[in-house]
């Protein structure tokens, strides 16, 4: 009875509390404008029996007495406990400070940069395997160190215009001189030898990777090439988080393409996939093309596309490459996505055309060539020389030049208007002469078929010029009768010249005068 009730009141608090700003305890407390992240429940539950580390429990009353000192050298210790002081510093690594401020802290910030250095080097130099107990200080440390949420309040913001990234001043985060060491750290962990994927993966775990991969929307490009590498040495190491990975990757594209459309990371993403794509096994699993036609095609949908178009492109032409029946769905695809009045996007379209097309087999080229030639026809009329060029270089090579000599008599009538169009109007004298070229092409090969398309082609424009010239008879006869009207009633009558032509030629053609049609 009496243990309770002493155990009630409140007790005086200690020396160490009385020194700490506010009596905060261990636990989120800031030390010397750093924050001190504890172990958490997990880790203490996976100790349970086993003996404290002397220096561990050590490094803990150092953090809690405020205390901030360097710790002895790897080299000036046994052997017998280097494991021990591997263990206390990475604790004492996970003190995190402000860098907002350069003049605060300046030299704990300096102290910490030294051991994060030399755990570097020990990682490096190690030739013992690395206990449980190492394996969870060091996740723990990088967590403290790396897992952070980015401050963007634009990224939600579907409507926000796109910037430039040639034009802006790249983002540089003041922490990065610490975090390059603990990336470092991170990346040497994962790839030695003495790691035991087996045993890291229960702490390098699904959530792990996803604040990782959160990771990727960071401003800082130096940030994003360390992760791009790291995550590709987790995806080679663990093979048991590979489905993850993908899958995780995956979401985060459909966010970005049908949510939001501001992602940093998506060009070293992606970079990551190609390097997957490329060793996927054959044939091809149905989860791998279903990501093709849900992920990868529509990523190129977003006004953004050309800041990772290059590595986009070259993730699509390995699906290609690995099954050439995918060519088929990837042509159409380019095609329902292509820019309509985005001319340096478009040239970027035709551009990785030829390389899905170099990679096309004659098969699956004839399913799609019709839908194909009718938008490279629009390409070559092109009032931007750009695209009417880049679309005109397909016939320098040479195995698109040969698909298309092979299925000539299905391409030649499609695209035959295009090519006379240029060569008698198109403002760039350039454009004039490769469409030239192409026309030489045709001749060469098939001189009756050419001629066939020609006649064909100046059948068409005289018919289109009568039609034309029935147009404006009608017109001529419809103000005529306004006229008269007007003269007649003295009342105004108002004849647009903007009325639809199909609306005009359908009246003509059911009545026998313009003059009937206006009574009528």
């Amino acid at each position: 009875m009496m243990k309770q009730i002493f155990g009630k009141l409140p007790r005086k608090p200690s020396k160490s509390s009385q020194h700490e700003p506010n009596g905060d305890a261990l636990n989120g407390s800031r030390l010397n404008g750093g924050t001190v992240n504890s172990h958490s429940s997990s880790s203490a539950n996976s100790n349970q029996g086993k003996k404290t580390d002397p220096l561990a429990s050590q490094a803990g009353l150092m953090l809690v007495s405020g205390i901030y000192e360097a710790l002895p050298g790897f080299r000036d210790v046994p052997s017998t406990e280097k494991q021990s002081l591997f263990l206390k510093k990475l604790n004492m690594c996970c003190v995190v400070f402000d860098f907002g401020d350069p003049t605060k802290n300046l030299r704990e910030k300096d102290i910490k940069k030294q051991t994060l250095l030399e755990l570097v080097d020990y990682i490096s130099s190690v030739t013992s395997k690395f206990n449980e107990l190492a394996v969870q200080e060091m996740t723990r440390m990088v967590a403290a160190n790396l897992f952070r949420t980015f401050p963007s309040p634009n990224h939600d913001n579907k409507l926000l215009e796109m910037y430039d990234l040639e034009d802006e001043e790249p983002a540089m985060d003041p922490a990065w001189p610490h975090l390059q060491i603990v990336y470092e750290l991170l990346l040497r962990f994962v790839v030695s030898p003495e790691t035991d994927a087996k045993l890291a993966k229960r702490y390098m775990d699904h959530s792990f990777v996803l604040k990782l991969l959160d990771l990727f929307d960071s401003d800082d490009h130096r940030e994003r090439d360390y992760l791009k590498t790291i995550l590709h040495r987790i995806y080679g190491k663990f093979m048991v988080h590979r489905p993850f990975i993908r899958k995780a990757i995956n979401n985060i594209f459909y966010r970005f393409i049908f949510e939001t459309e501001k992602h940093n990371g998506i060009a070293e993403l992606l970079e990551i996939l190609g390097s997957i794509i490329n060793g996927f096994a054959l044939p091809l699993k149905e989860e791998h093309k279903l990501f093709l036609v849900r992920a990868l095609i529509p990523l190129h949908k977003p006004k953004c596309a050309s800041t990772y178009h290059q590595q986009l492109s070259y993730c699509i032409t390995q699906f290609v490459e690995k099954d050439y029946k995918l060519a088929d769905t990837v042509i159409r695809g380019l095609l329902k996505y292509w820019p309509v009045i985005n001319s340096s996007k478009e040239v970027m379209f035709v551009g990785e055309l030829e390389e899905v097309l170099e990679a096309t087999q004659a098969a699956e080229f004839q399913r799609c060539q019709v839908p194909l030639f009718r938008q490279i026809g629009r390409c070559l009329n092109s009032s931007h020389f750009q695209v009417a060029e880049r679309a005109l270089f397909l016939w320098n090579n040479d195995h698109i030049r040969n698909l298309i000599i092979q299925n000539r008599s299905v391409i030649l009538p499609i695209i035959f208007p295009a090519l006379e169009r240029n060569t008698n109007g198109h403002w760039n004298l350039a454009v004039q002469s490769f469409t030239l070229n192409v026309r030489k092409i045709f001749t060469d090969v098939d001189h009756v078929l050419f001629d066939e398309c020609l006649s064909r082609f100046q059948e068409d424009e005289l018919k289109e010029k009568e039609m034309q010239e029935r147009r404006e008879l009608t017109w001529k006869h419809l103000e005529d009768v306004a006229s008269s009207t007007t003269a007649a009633s003295n009342e105004a009558v108002l004849v647009s010249r903007f009325v639809s032509s199909i609306a005009i030629a359908t009246a003509t053609a059911t009545s026998p005068t313009p003059k009937a049609m206006v009574d009528s």
